[in-house]
């Protein structure tokens, strides 16, 4: 598997000894719009998370982000793709690992950042563009919930503009 992803977790046993409790590999899957391969990796249902929770956070029903909690998921922006314009109230946190990426935001500005960048997108209306015709960007995302940024006292919605 030349692009998984290995997941290591650890726990406790029940006298309180630290463990692994899991060791997979897991590869990116394609998204229905086609523009990227994505992997989430563990969330949390809650922030502060809860580290008696024993459900496998990568099981956990998560979108693209997670109300009153956290994801961490690895994405594939395949060569040429873009993803919509969009905003999500979150805090997000993006390490670009191979590749680079082009992040744009609603007024047409953008930055290229390479591998070993990493962005905090802090709310904004912004989109992904891959601006390689053969190399894959892998991004590490996390993604935490946030009060939604305020302009004259009224919160900024999330949205999807394609």
């Amino acid at each position: 598997m030349e692009n998984s992803i290995r997941r290591v977790v650890t726990g406790h046993t029940n006298d309180g000894i630290a463990i692994f409790t899991s060791d997979e590999s897991y590869e990116t899957i394609v998204i229905p719009s086609g523009d990227a391969a994505m992997a989430t990796i563990w969330t949390t249902a809650t922030v502060p998370a809860d580290c008696n929770d024993e459900t496998d956070g990568r099981k956990r029903d998560a979108g693209t982000t997670l109300k009153g909690g956290s994801v961490i998921r690895v994405v594939d922006m395949l060569p040429n793709a873009s993803s919509p314009l969009h905003r999500t109230s979150s805090i997000d946190y993006g390490i670009v690992i191979s590749g680079k990426i082009e992040l744009e935001l609603d007024n047409q500005v953008f930055k290229i950042i390479e591998a070993g960048g990493i962005i905090v997108q802090k709310g904004t209306i912004h989109k992904w563009r891959n601006p390689s015709s053969e190399e894959i960007c892998r991004i590490v995302f996390v993604l935490t919930e946030a009060k939604p940024f305020k302009v004259n006292g009224v919160e900024l919605e999330e949205c999807m503009i394609h």
